[in-house]
Order: structure tokens, then C-alpha cells, then sequence
């Protein structure tokens, strides 16, 4: 299972955030039990199962998607709801020739991926999205192009090239104010993932993808949300939010005394804001408590959950922090966007809940060593503020 442990073990922990992460690619040969990731039974079954309509789902040929009526066909209910019906045979006949298959966002809808995408999530500290990627001809589906995101590429039947061939600008992003220019020359590395194989690629990077090996290929990629300064300087800027400075009025008609004394004062906010050597630090706390993640509703238990050793939950929040009040004797959860102070004999079944895995409600009460009414009160306090669910109902 791709949780954060392994993710980290897989990818090369520490060295790998500190010598690879945003600077270069990094091929890892047989480094995921993709069997146990995805397969082709499972892309059958929810294509078959799913009302998945594009661009959730689409064709791609050349860089271009292809028309959605070549492959399905509108369908509508007695209730006059209207959705797109796939056509495998007119389906198949688009792959034949050469079409490549994409199905965005499938950690949504499919268990094993969705566990992979929050343990990267916990491990890189950022949002993270699985697409699915299937082809069968060596006809590329995309052309030469390059992400606004990093991408953790995971192969997962057959073969398939890519040549990678760098950036021709540093950190594009998806709002800028120029394209990358695309790039001339052979390309710097050209590699055939095989089963298992994973690939690390930064944003901005221009890749070629074909499945040329004789093979059909299915690949999965995880995208990773990028964040930039100027997403640390959105949320600085609104941590200034009870500064007078930054509440008045712009003195649009004002002289230009007026502005400049309005400029300066804003700009002496600004600085000193960015002068504390722990921004960045306070930045990754507050995005990593407030989080949402995946939240998970717990049914059929709308009224609290009862104290039952066998319910299992976990927390959903794909980061949370634990900080210890030695004087009060207390302990601060913070995930979500909520902070519960809770009594210092809690710690160990919140860090048990911070590993991300399921555990029963017995197991968190032996942890700690309290009633199990009271961890079915306190676990119930954490699913209202959407920070746990329950997994396992024991229904």
C-alpha cells in the first residue's frame, strides 16, 4: 500500500525532497507494486459503472480531443436526466486507431489510488491528483507539451517512451505572463517505463509520451498542486487582514503626497511581515491544519458515534498537527481548519489518528488508556468538525 511511509522509502525520503523535489527528474525503476494499484478490470468496471463525462473522461489524439459523439451516445431517463453512454465497440475503434484514453481525477473513485494520492499528499505536503492514461499505438496523444504541475508517474501494465527535454522557462505556471518557447534538439534522457517503474517530473518540463513498444500501455500520474510564492504572498497578505494599513481605502483620488504615505505604509507592513525568518514555516503549519482533504461522510451514524470497540475511523484531513501545553497539562489538535485543546492524555490515540490509518475505537481507547464512551465522544467532536470519518460502521 502507497501510503506516506512508503511513498517516502520508495522515493528516497529526505534526499529526495532535498536534492530532486522541483529540480530535476528521477527515474525509479520497479519501484511500485502496481498490480496492486490499478489494472484494466478496474478501468472496465468504472467505465462501465460511472456517468463520467468529459473532460472527466475523454479521447485525445494528436493534442486534440476527439468528439465525444464518435464514441458514445446521449442517453436519457424517464426523469429526463441526459447523459453520455459509452459505445465499447465504437470506443475500441477510436483506440485502435490510435486515440489515447484519460480519466481525470480517479482517487475519487477508487480505493487503492486514492489511499496512494493521500500518502503523497502526506509526504509532499501538497494536494494531489490521479489521472489514468491508456494507449495502444505509438501515435502520441498529447504532442510535446509541459505541466503547470510536478508529476509522480507510476506504469502500471506494458510499456510506454518518454523523452524528456527540460524546461525552456524556469517555473511556468498556469497564470503567466509568457509561454515557454518549445524546445529545439534531441531530447535529455529517453526512457521506456516498464510495470512498476516510477517517474519524477518537475513542472515546466516538455515531455513526449508514446506507447511505441508493441504493447498497450496504462499508466497512472499523480499530479502535484504547486505552490509558489506568490501563493505564500496571498496568504501572508491575509494574515495582515487586522492591519488599519491594509483596511483603509486606496487614496485613488488623493494627492501624491497622500499616495505616496498610503504606498509607503503598506510597504513598511509587507517588509516586516516578510522579514520573520519563520514565514514560511507559519505558512506550512496553516496550510497543512486547514486543509480539508477528502472529507468522508460517516453513516449511518448522523447522531454521534456509539461506543462500539469494533468501529473503525480515521482521520480524512491529509495532514494535521499535535503540539503539547506542558503547563495546562493540555495538547492542541489542529486539522481541517478546527483546534480542539484537549487533556495531555489524549496524545497518543490524536498521534495514532495522525498516521492516517484506520483503527478501531477500541484500539485508540487501549492507546491511551481511556473509557471507551469517552474516545466515542471525542472521535464524535472530530467527525463534526470534518477532520475524521468513520471506515468501518461494524453494521
Amino acid at each position: 500500500m502507497l501510503d506516506a511511509a512508503s511513498w517516502a522509502g520508495r522515493l528516497g525520503g529526505d534526499r529526495f525532497l532535498a536534492q530532486t523535489y522541483h529540480r530535476s527528474y528521477a527515474h525509479f525503476a520497479g519501484a511500485a507494486d502496481a498490480a496492486a494499484l490499478f489494472s484494466w478490470d478496474d478501468l472496465n468496471r468504472i467505465i462501465a459503472t460511472q456517468r463520467l463525462e468529459p473532460p472527466r473522461l475523454r479521447l485525445s489524439a494528436d493534442g486534440e480531443m476527439v468528439p465525444l459523439q464518435r464514441y458514445a451516445v446521449p442517453t436519457t431517463n424517464r426523469r429526463a436526466v441526459t447523459w453520455s453512454r459509452i459505445q465499447p465497440t465504437e470506443l475500441h475503434a477510436q483506440l485502435k486507431a490510435g486515440a489515447s484514453l484519460v480519466l481525470d481525477a480517479v482517487e475519487k473513485i477508487h480505493p487503492a489510488v486514492s489511499v496512494a494520492a493521500v500518502g503523497l499528499e502526506r509526504f509532499l505536503g501538497t494536494s494531489v491528483q490521479a489521472n489514468v492514461y491508456a494507449s495502444w499505438t505509438e501515435r502520441e496523444g498529447f504532442g510535446m507539451h509541459w505541466d503547470d504541475h510536478d508529476v509522480i508517474v507510476v506504469q502500471v501494465h506494458g510499456s510506454k517512451r518518454w523523452r524528456l527535454y527540460g524546461t525552456t522557462r524556469e517555473a511556468p505556471t498556469f497564470r503567466d505572463v509568457e509561454s515557454p518557447e518549445q524546445p529545439e534538439g534531441d531530447p535529455m534522457a529517453d526512457l521506456v517505463l516498464a510495470p512498476g517503474d516510477v517517474l519524477y517530473l518537475p513542472r515546466g518540463w516538455w515531455h513526449a509520451v508514446t506507447a511505441d513498444q508493441g504493447t498497450e500501455s496504462l499508466h497512472l500520474t499523480f499530479g502535484l498542486v504547486p505552490q509558489t510564492g506568490a501563493d505564500l504572498l496571498l496568504w501572508a497578505v491575509d494574515q495582515l487582514r487586522s492591519s488599519l494599513t491594509l483596511r483603509k481605502d486606496v487614496p485613488r483620488f488623493g494627492s501624491l503626497t497622500e499616495r505616496s504615505v498610503f504606498l509607503d505604509a503598506l510597504r513598511g507592513e509587507v517588509a516586516g511581515k516578510l522579514e520573520d525568518p519563520h514565514l514560511v514555516e507559519r505558512w506550512a503549519e496553516s496550510t497543512d491544519t486547514t486543509d480539508l482533504g477528502h472529507a468522508i461522510p460517516s453513516l449511518p451514524y448522523v447522531d454521534g458515534v456509539p461506543a462500539r470497540r469494533e468501529i473503525t475511523v480515521r482521520l480524512t484531513a491529509p495532514r494535521g498537527r499535535l503540539s503539547a501545553n506542558s503547563a495546562q497539562g493540555t495538547v492542541t489538535f489542529s486539522a481541517a481548519g478546527t483546534a480542539w485543546d484537549l487533556s495531555e492524555s489524549a496524545a497518543p490515540l490524536l498521534g495514532a489518528l495522525l498516521t492516517n490509518q484506520p483503527a478501531t475505537l477500541g484500539e485508540l481507547a487501549d492507546s491511551a488508556g481511556l473509557e471507551l464512551k469517552d474516545v466515542a465522544e471525542l472521535v464524535t467532536a472530530l467527525i463534526e468538525g470534518q477532520a475524521v470519518a468513520v471506515v468501518g460502521t461494524a453494521l
